[in-house]
């Protein structure tokens, strides 16, 4: 086992239970869709932070595949990766009748949602700048995306504090259209490499 796949076999657990509250919180939501009044900044909100999440993997194969094994590095992920699930247990609410509105659950939680999750952000953003910036590697690797960066942490700062439905409706959807974008980059890299043979397997011996 190497190194990436231990820390990996970790953080990936623990990303992985702040998805399955995500789909566990939609699920009940759609269970008692009769007495809910859905409205859309908690859908908005819920595919925002659920595709923050999936950046997260991809970040761990870039920023860890290469690093050592290291306690500190295992407490970092522990750490990012709680502050994730506390945002996802937050996006739906527990008790639906007690909250039918979600927009006013929205409203009671989207303050700590964001600061969550832009402070699991910046703590990967801070990670990299140590890393990379003594090594002389920072340009290679933030390269031209530096502005994506400064992109998202503006919008959901200021998203964390907006007050006002509009407002908050066209924060949350520049930045659900920005996490789009990175999709349809890496669609097209996909493409463009040819997609991947479902038929082609290392040989294995008999």
């Amino acid at each position: 086992m190497t190194a990436f796949e231990f820390f990996f076999s970790f953080y990936g657990l623990l990303l992985g239970f702040s998805v399955a509250e995500l789909v566990g919180g939609f699920a009940r939501v759609l269970h008692e869709r009769k007495h809910v009044r859905f409205g859309a900044l908690t859908p908005l909100l819920a595919i925002f932070v659920a595709m923050d999440i999936a950046t997260f993997w991809v970040q761990a194969w870039v920023i860890f595949r290469n690093a050592p094994f290291n306690f500190a590095l295992l407490v970092l992920g522990l750490v990012v990766a709680s502050v994730f699930y506390v945002a996802a247990t937050l996006v739906f609410p527990r008790d639906i009748k007690a909250s039918p509105a979600l927009d006013d659950h929205f409203w009671q939680q989207r303050s700590l949602i964001l600061l969550c999750v832009l402070g699991a952000n910046v703590l990967m953003i801070g990670l990299v700048f140590a890393v990379a910036g003594p090594n002389g590697e920072l340009q290679a690797v933030l390269g031209q995306r530096w502005y994506g960066t400064v992109f998202f942490v503006t919008l959901t700062s200021i998203a964390a504090f907006v007050r006002g439905r509009t407002p908050m409706l066209a924060l949350l959807g520049a930045l659900v259209l920005y996490h789009g974008y990175n999709v349809s980059l890496a669609v097209i890299s996909l493409v463009e490499r040819g997609g991947w043979s479902l038929l082609q397997a290392p040989a294995v011996a008999p």
